[in-house]
């Protein structure tokens, strides 16, 4: 039988104990951590069953060295186990443990530090600058402010504020909880920084935008005589990134390669290669990854990320493949970010040619089910006018967010699909998603194109449920929805409530007012608008569609010359208002003149009919005629073209050509499509067209059509007999 253990305590065992736990430490960066645990875990039982009842624990140093063990292995059951069955842990073990629970794990989330914290407290211990680094740590881990601020109390109370590590826990805490102005406050109020405090502060700024300071921060920092270092750097080129700041990136590039102190390590020339990518300048982002020795994942994304974003889809898909044909070293295997750039960039080409063989490659690839990559692919398809792909892509996703069904929603709106968009967009709110302001707006848009005023005041009330009454971007398109609707009183409220007043609100509500006779309104708001703003094209587009509508001759000359004043050059939309508005004045000559001067005089048809139109209404039959020709030699099938034609020839009364027009119409065997109309009535909306005799009630339309007309026979009667009578 083996010699027995005196029991004298743990004294004689824990000098074994300690080395075989030092030995374990030394260990762990060459050994598997799963036997690393199981030596750690049979050296805590041998702690355990060696003990009795009447020995006394062993010191707190061999407790903390496997307290610290299990904290590098990330085994948080074992040490709060061994923390919880030691009768005296010192303020080191807590920490210990406190310092992994505020990382946080599936089964034991950051919050479970604040309870540590109170154990430590109620054990007799005065917590330490470490323990309030652990709380800190945790509160920014779960983004808990106000559980950060207590903790902010309890190191003011216990006097740690002057420590130099736990300052800096504060500003990191406050940049996770999204408090940059309360981060900034406590770098202000920190009695000494060193150059980790000066790396928060820079990166705070960056984060949350606030460039120029994080810019004079920087400067700052290198008069106090810090050096910055490589994540410094990193953190500055970014903003600069962010900014578009491709000048002050080139000034801290030139930094980078003076300074003897900088190693430039793979993650600052990948920010190199991002500052680059983001100010658009790819040249010189290609030859910064080209002297990346050994690109990683990131250097790649970068770079495809930067051709995706510059619109350069071919380049990006040189260098996926490139990517993918690395001939030597470590396979660097594409993720997710890697394959949605690069969808994002087939975007921009063809989807028949590019598109679909990287959806298969995403299907090959395995991440076909990627909430992320989906979007993109969504995106694409309705990039590529091809929402039935996207629309089978939608359905066949495990997945989905929000983003996707905002994609679905705004993509049918962009396609004229609006009925399809509001489909999705009920779906989403049915699916339980809460809806943004671009959500909104693309619903908003597609009510204003369906005419569908019931449904657009039914999403003003969502706008102002969800809160985003004050976003430009949804109240922008609910004043659109009601201006399109002809509701201008709604119009102009939601117009007065704009605080802020962007060129689209402007733009549609002087659009409503020109479309719908009110010229004196709109002539009125762009007074108003140019005291602030300066207009664009949509603006004169507006402008003189109204003087077309109330056929303002001179006016309509007048804001013409201000646009080109303004160095607008005009496009279809403008020729078209500006040669209606003449032409139906009578002033055809003036009217071909500006056509035939115009770029558009070859290769547009339309604005030969909208002359030609006129020229029917006026009996001119020698421009008529010279429309008509200019219209059919670009478009010989058109049908309106061949029927205005007839109508010009039978009002001058030559027949046998009208005859003869009207033979060639009935051998194109072409059919007209009809125009439709519709009006919603109790939730249904029916529709009508010429010659329609399928509607359910079409004898009680006639019969309301008849007793009308016989109102206005009576009404003409009786104002006829109060003329004559006068």
């Amino acid at each position: 039988m083996p010699p027995s253990v005196p029991l004298l305590g743990f004294h004689p065992l824990e000098p074994a104990l300690a080395a075989a736990a030092d030995a374990l430490h030394r260990s762990c960066p060459s050994s598997p951590r799963r036997a690393v645990l199981r030596r750690a875990r049979a050296l805590h039982a041998l702690l355990v069953v060696s003990s009795a009842p009447s020995a006394p624990w062993p010191t707190t140093f061999v407790v903390n060295q496997l307290l610290a063990l299990y904290a590098r292995l990330s085994a948080l059951p074992d040490a709060l186990a061994l923390l919880r069955s030691t009768p005296r842990p010192s303020v080191v073990s807590f920490n210990t443990v406190l310092s992994v629970l505020s990382r946080g794990s599936p089964r034991h989330p950051p919050h479970a530090a604040f309870r540590l914290f109170a154990q430590l407290h109620a054990s007799g211990l005065r917590p330490t600058a470490p323990s309030l680094c652990a709380l800190l740590r945790a509160a920014g881990a779960s983004r808990d402010g106000r559980a950060g601020a207590a903790a902010h109390s309890q190191a003011l109370a216990l006097g740690f504020l002057a420590s130099d590590i736990v300052p800096t826990a504060l500003l990191q805490m406050y940049c996770e909880c999204g408090a940059p102005r309360d981060a900034n406050q406590v770098f202000d109020e920190m009695p000494t920084r060193d150059v980790v405090a000066w790396n928060c502060a820079i990166h705070c700024s960056v984060r949350y935008g606030y460039l120029a300071r994080a810019l004079g921060q920087f400067r700052e920092m290198v008069r106090c005589g810090l050096a910055p270092t490589e994540s410094t750097l990193s953190s500055v080129l970014s903003g600069c990134a962010r900014a578009g700041d491709n000048r002050g990136g080139r000034v801290l590039h030139g930094w980078v390669v003076k300074s003897d102190e900088l190693d430039p390590d793979t993650p600052l020339q990948n920010a190199l290669l991002g500052m680059y990518s983001g100010c658009g300048d790819l040249d010189t982002a290609l030859r910064v990854f080209d002297r990346i020795e050994t690109p990683d994942l990131v250097s790649w994304n970068t770079l495809i990320a930067g051709f995706s974003g510059a619109g350069d889809g071919w380049n990006a898909m040189v260098a996926f493949v490139r990517l993918k044909d690395m001939p030597f070293g470590e396979p660097v295997a594409p993720d997710d970010y890697t394959v949605a750039a690069l969808v994002s960039a087939a975007a921009a080409l063809p989807a028949m040619h590019s598109g679909m063989p990287i959806h298969a490659q995403v299907v090959k690839s395995g991440f076909e089910s990627s909430v992320f990559v989906g979007n993109t692919l969504i995106n694409m398809y309705f990039t590529n006018d091809r929402p039935e792909s996207a629309r089978v892509l939608f359905d066949s996703l495990p997945e989905k967010d929000v983003i996707m069904w905002t994609e679905m929603v705004a993509g049918h709106s962009s396609l004229g699909e609006g009925e399809l968009a509001l489909k999705y967009f009920i779906s989403m709110l049915q699916e339980g998603y809460k809806v943004d302001s671009f959500s909104l707006s693309s619903a908003l848009n597609s009510t204003a194109e369906l005419a569908g005023l019931k449904q657009g005041e039914m999403l003003h009330g969502q706008v102002v449920k969800s809160g985003y009454e004050a976003n430009i971007c949804a109240s922008g398109s609910l004043l659109d929805m009601y201006a399109k609707n002809g509701a201008l009183e709604g119009a102009y409220l939601v117009f007065c409530t704009i605080q802020k007043r962007d060129l689209k609100s402007w733009n549609s509500m002087i659009g409503g007012y020109g479309n719908y006779g009110n010229s004196e309104m709109a002539f009125k708001l762009f007074g108003e608008m140019i005291r602030e703003l300066q207009p664009d094209h949509v603006t004169y587009i507006s402008l003189l569609s109204a003087c077309s509508h109330c056929g303002l001759v001179e006016k309509g000359k007048f804001y013409w010359f201000c646009m080109m004043t303004d160095g607008i050059m005009p496009g279809f939309k403008h020729y078209s208002s500006m040669v209606s508005l003449l032409s139906r004045a009578g002033l055809l000559e003036e009217a071909l003149d500006l056509l035939m001067k115009s770029p558009f005089a070859k290769k547009c048809p339309d604005l030969w009919r909208i002359l030609l139109s006129s020229c029917v209404a006026l009996k001119d039959l020698s421009i008529g005629v010279h429309a008509a020709e200019q219209a059919l030699e670009q478009d010989p099938d058109d049908m309106s073209t061949h029927i205005l034609l007839s109508n010009l020839y039978a009002a001058a009364g030559k027949w046998d050509i009208v005859a003869e027009i009207r033979r060639r119409i009935r051998g194109m065997m072409v059919e007209k499509e009809p125009g439709l109309s519709w009006i919603e009535i109790k939730k249904m909306v029916h529709v009508f067209s010429a010659d329609d005799e399928c509607h359910t009630q079409i004898d009680d339309c006639r019969a309301e059509l008849l007793r009308l007309k016989g109102n206005m026979q009576l009404l003409n009667t009786s104002e006829n007999e109060l003329l004559l009578s006068g």
